[in-house]
């Protein structure tokens, strides 16, 4: 899953998968938009079929946030 979304970030912001850590910060050491944000979000929705709203798409930061983020809609209740 970590290297699906590492994968994912990559694409969508046009970096290299190699540099990305867990606590790399999107728009701060990555260089993205409100577009590209956006664009990530709905990458992320369509590859991992889940639904992510406007305020927790506000507090995923860092790559980091964003594993735990899919990872825990993952999980099996």
């Amino acid at each position: 899953m970590k290297d699906r979304i590492r994968d994912l970030v990559s694409e969508q912001l046009g970096v290299d998968g190699a540099d990305l850590k867990s606590d790399s910060d999107i728009v701060e050491d990555l260089g993205a938009d409100s577009l590209d944000v956006v664009e990530l979000v709905m990458a992320i929705e369509e590859n991992f079929d889940i639904e992510v709203t406007d305020e927790d798409a506000e507090g995923m930061r860092t790559i980091g946030d964003v594993e735990r983020y899919v990872a825990d809609r993952m999980t099996p209740s």
